[in-house]
């Protein structure tokens, strides 16, 4: 773009006309204004000399219009402009939250300048300095009010450098949020977030939620403050998206505010715990063990599983500190991080390479112990094999848990370099481990008593009270099956259990029930297992095939880590407080059918192996499944010889079940129906074509149908009677109150008598105990505190209808007739 350059005005005099005809510097025709830029000269000399040689009388002025064209001339080497000076750059829109940021940082700049924003810049001397985001460092002296001279060189204006906003803590000007939350302005604007949220975060009726949680924790003079991840998100959501990508770092800060907060209450506390962990609550994403990815690296993740194994508890350097033993000085300390040991290789102090030692007096350590996590038994996919991860465990949250307890872990997922797996595949790969976080044991809900609201305590209590509630809840058992009443009411009085007990703390009587389901193939023996395991709270399934003695109880091994002799529990550990079922029970080898004896009737499973002599918790119900010798049952034979399960298993079972695959026609139609009809409701709901679309009106009623027929068969719900069950072991306890043992001794003499004679297998003490138990199991379908004469008298005829059942067709009906007057039916409630 070029402009007109106007040419120097001719001045004329009054005593003489000589025209001034040196005029080969131009003049400017008016006073250069002194915010606008200088015309550009050649030589400045020229200049002044053409200004001295003009006449000094300001009565005579110049005249504009003489020569006016001149001043329109072309003149190419005068009408341009320095490119260089010109900024036509596109520059995006800042957004109206940064601006206003942007806008108070340099107005309070210019208030600690004191000078106004004309003064600032009127200084030649700026060297033109910037800061990393393109603004201008102001470093020059002024003059305060007071008179004082300072400095500015010594105080630099960075506006970064100040906290930040939470609403400008979202705006991550960094390439990773890592990076960003390192940044001192951004971790102390974090800390000061952080604290507010500590000290002013109400619940719903305006208390302070960690006010009451930080004097608690000092009243039990605990290291440990829990947050709730979702109150963070809902205070501060961008702090929980920090917390969740970056948690190391967050957890760094949280730390140090948690202890803050705390001396609030107690000015004293840091000389009982030098450090308060927040423990993260309540996190939402649950990932399954087998999901973990790359992806996951260094984010903060929640996952369950079941804890196999734990190693000892080890000190672990934390800070350390050494001693030059040439000069005496002390080094340090020094962060000892987890992958890496500290070492160093001269005295700062000397300058001296050594001799250097560990000061172990003020080195700090803390507590350090490695677990197992595998993935609960129910949730491996068929034909996989368990996924499993090392997790470390810190300071306090140490022998939290044990083997064969279930529990959610919020952690670090973190690489780990291990040399020896980069020799075994050749190619450099990190193991992974998880830096426990907090822990939170999946308590069962016989153990955890608050975790029914009261909304559904009522409903339980009313549906407690519904008449004939106890052949409802055995009715509902495995709805999908076709009669076997027996063997659902064995299973039902399974799931409830009885009531444990502990006499002078010596002796223990177990109160689980331990079922037996023996009979013919192709009678639903393994189906009913299968829906034990969906309905029980804790449950774990397996075979006899494919389960050995060390499968089913613990084995020793050796930590690879520790090279020390680690448990590792099996089956029925893992199923603690549970149900195992066992399917194909006769396929056991007898060496590995003898090793769950102990541990079904006292309990405990002892080990005595590699030094290792301890004992194991199992209280746990076993469900088992057995096919008779040669696949079919010969009723003329007697149970023994049926089945190669020797005495002392038998004995331990307290209900037998005998399934028979008899031929009747007139049940085999009612089964057929029964099977039918199942599948016609069970088949997923299909589109209406065309040529059915006369029958949609029809279709609610026919869910209606199918509906009615469901509650019919199942009276409960599935899902409520689960929690029904859940509910019956946690909270009901009953108790043997007013029961007539004069009856109980004559049946159990009766049992005796007939076992003797009929050379079935043998009625043991363990049977009687077995009646009370099967007892307070029907009291506990009525959520009672006692237990009645008429839950008794089911118990009765549930060991009677045993008893009886395993016995040969020729003494059948004879012991039927005998038991007769104990297995009349009553009328129940």
């Amino acid at each position: 773009m070029s402009s007109p350059t106007r040419n120097p005005r001719k001045r004329q005099a009054d005593d003489d006309d000589e025209m001034i005809s040196d005029h080969s510097s131009p003049i400017p025709s008016s006073p250069p204004i002194a915010s606008s830029p200088a015309m550009p000269f050649e030589d400045e000399d020229e200049i002044h000399d053409e200004i001295e040689d003009l006449p000094s009388d300001e009565d005579e002025g110049d005249d504009l219009m003489a020569n006016m064209e001149d001043d329109y001339a072309v003149n190419p080497d005068k009408d341009t402009y320095d490119i260089s000076n010109i900024d036509d750059d596109e520059y995006e829109e800042m957004d109206a939250a940064t601006r206003r940021r942007i806008d108070a940082q340099l107005d309070k700049r210019d208030e600690l300048l004191k000078g106004g924003k004309d003064e600032i810049f009127l200084d030649d001397d700026d060297n033109g300095e910037v800061n990393e985001y393109g603004l201008p460092v102001q470093r020059r002296r002024t003059r305060y009010e007071d008179g004082e001279n300072i400095d500015m060189e010594d105080l630099e204006i960075d506006p970064f450098n100040e906290e930040l906003s939470l609403e400008s803590l979202s705006d991550i000007k960094a390439s990773s949020i890592t990076e960003w939350i390192l940044q001192p302005a951004v971790s102390r604007s974090i800390a000061r977030e952080l604290k507010t949220f500590l000290l002013e975060f109400t619940d719903d009726k305006g208390k302070s939620v960690y006010g009451a949680r930080i004097r608690s924790l000092g009243e039990i003079n605990s290291e440990s403050l829990e947050v709730s991840y979702d109150h963070l998100t809902e205070s501060k959501a961008i702090l929980a998206l920090f917390l969740a990508t970056s948690p190391m770092e967050m957890l760094k800060i949280f730390d140090i505010v948690a202890m803050e907060a705390t001396e609030l209450h107690y000015p004293n506390y840091s000389q009982i715990h030098q450090e308060i962990h927040v423990r993260i609550i309540n996190f939402p994403n649950l990932i399954s063990l087998r999901d973990l990815r790359e992806t996951n690296l260094n984010n903060l993740v929640k996952i369950k599983g079941v804890v196999t194994r734990r190693t000892g508890v080890f000190p672990q350097l934390k800070y350390v500190k050494f001693d030059c033993l040439k000069c005496g000085a002390v080094l340090g300390p020094f962060i000892q991080e987890s992958h890496t040991e500290v070492k160093i290789s001269f005295c700062t102090n000397c300058q001296g390479r050594g001799p250097l030692r560990i000061n172990s007096d003020k080195t700090l350590y803390r507590n350090y112990q490695r677990i197992t996590l595998q993935e609960s038994p129910g949730s491996v996919p068929a034909g996989r094999l368990p996924r499993h991860r090392e997790i470390i465990l810190l300071s306090d949250l140490v022998d939290v848990a044990k083997p064969g307890e279930e529990i959610e872990v919020t952690g670090i997922y973190k690489n780990n370099y291990d040399g020896t797996l980069n020799v075994k595949t050749g190619f450099p790969v990190f193991a992974t481990i998880i830096e426990a976080n907090s822990i939170a044991k999946k308590e069962l809900s016989n153990s955890n008593v608050n975790s029914f609201t009261e909304e559904e305590e009522r409903e339980f209590r009313k549906l407690s009270q519904t008449k004939g509630i106890i052949d409802k809840i055995i009715q509902s058992m495995a709805p999908s099956i076709y009669g076997h009443k027996d063997i659902k009411t064995a299973v039902a009085v399974s799931l409830f259990g009885g009531v444990p007990k502990d006499v002078n703390g010596k002796h223990s009587i177990r109160g689980d029930i331990n079922v037996l389901l023996l009979g013919d193939p192709g009678t639903a023996k393994s189906q009913i297992l299968k829906y034990v395991e969906k309905t029980a709270n804790r449950a774990v399934f397996a075979t006899g095939q494919g389960a050995s003695a060390v499968g089913l109880t613990a084995s020793v091994r050796r930590d690879p880590l520790t090279s020390e002799w680690t448990l590792e529990g099996g089956a029925l550990v893992l199923a603690d407080k549970g149900t195992c079922l066992i399917d194909e029970f006769d396929k056991m080898n007898d060496q590995d059918r003898t090793s769950i004896h102990e541990a079904m009737e006292q309990q405990s499973i002892s080990i005595s192996k590699a030094g290792i002599v301890t004992t194991l918790q199992a209280r746990c119900a076993i469900v088992a499944a057995a096919n008779p010798n040669g696949g079919k049952y010969n009723s003329t034979l007697t149970l023994t010889q049926n089945v190669d399960l020797t005495e002392p298993i038998l004995s331990r079972f307290d209900i037998l079940c005998v399934v028979r695959d008899l031929v009747n026609e007139e049940s085999d139609e009612r089964l057929a129906g029964f099977v039918i009809d199942s599948h016609m409701r069970s088949h997923p709901e299909t589109s209406v074509d065309g040529d059915d679309m006369e029958d949609e009106p029809e279709t609610p009623s026919r869910r209606d149908i199918n509906k009615s027929k469901e509650q019919e068969i199942s009276p409960i719900d599935q899902e409520t009677l689960s929690k029904y069950i859940a509910y019956a072991r946690a909270k009901i306890h009953p108790k043997l109150h007013q029961m007539d043992m004069d009856k109980v001794a004559k049946v159990y003499a009766d049992l005796r008598r007939e076992s003797i004679a009929t050379e079935s297998f043998p009625i043991t003490v363990r049977h009687l105990e077995s009646i009370l138990r099967i007892s307070e199991a029907f009291a506990k379908m009525r959520l009672s505190d006692f237990v009645s004469q008429n839950d008794l008298n089911r118990a009765i005829k549930v060991s009677i209808d045993s008893f009886v059942g395993a016995q040969k067709v020729t003494v059948r009906k004879q012991l039927q007739r005998s038991f007769m007057k104990y297995t009349l039916p009553r009328r129940s409630n």
